[in-house]
């Protein structure tokens, strides 16, 4: 699938932003929060899911009513992060998603964890039904990790957030959650503020 790039070019970036977008949203849609933390030597890239979704169920189901198109989404992000790493090492990029690509992220960075410049997670959780296992390998080495949610989103409860948050953290992130009173399911001037310290940072 085609993949959108904003700031600087790859060849010469210093650091790099990936973004995956939400469900029935688009690549565009998502590099409206690029635009917002654009930063010299950065380059952002946001790829665009079939469909304009990375698998058709809720982030909650089964995690086998999502295949392939689960595995193939995180294969997305994979071989993005590899053509990423021809000039820019991991430790300097930023793994940003909303909504269905917060969770679609998160459970990549939580598959591939590392030293990463950061992971952030705007409303989302780690994918599959409550009670699957989060034991995954693999330790972030202090990577700063940020996770952002209304308590009352309509499509990610706010128990989903805080065990992400957790299981980040128990794995070696450097956790800020932030749950936003009676906020809808969008992005705050709070949350922009914390990614743009984030990408400042690296």
């Amino acid at each position: 699938m085609p993949v959108l790039e904003a700031g600087e070019k790859l060849g010469k970036a210093r650091a790099a932003m990936i973004l995956a977008h939400g469900r029935g949203a688009t690549a565009q849609d998502i590099m409206t929060i690029a635009a917002e933390v654009m930063h010299p030597g950065f380059a952002y890239l946001a790829p665009q899911a079939s469909g304009n979704a990375w698998y058709p169920n809720p982030f909650t189901a089964s995690i086998e009513t999502n295949e392939p198109y689960l595995s193939s989404a995180l294969e997305v992000l994979e071989t993005l992060l590899a053509r990423v790493e021809e000039t820019v090492p991991a430790e300097r990029v930023i793994l940003l998603g909303f909504s269905q690509g917060a969770c679609l992220t998160l459970e990549f960075a939580a598959r591939h964890a590392r030293r990463y410049g950061g992971v952030v997670g705007l409303s989302g959780g780690l994918i599959g039904p409550d009670g699957t296992p989060r034991d995954y390998p693999g330790d972030f080495e202090g990577t700063p990790a940020f996770l952002g949610c209304s308590d009352v989103d309509p499509h990610i409860r706010k128990d989903r957030v805080v065990e992400a948050a957790e299981v980040l953290k128990r794995m070696g992130a450097k956790v800020t959650m932030r749950l936003y009173p009676g906020m809808g399911h969008t992005v705050s001037q709070d949350e922009i503020e914390s990614v743009r310290e984030i990408v400042e940072a690296v």
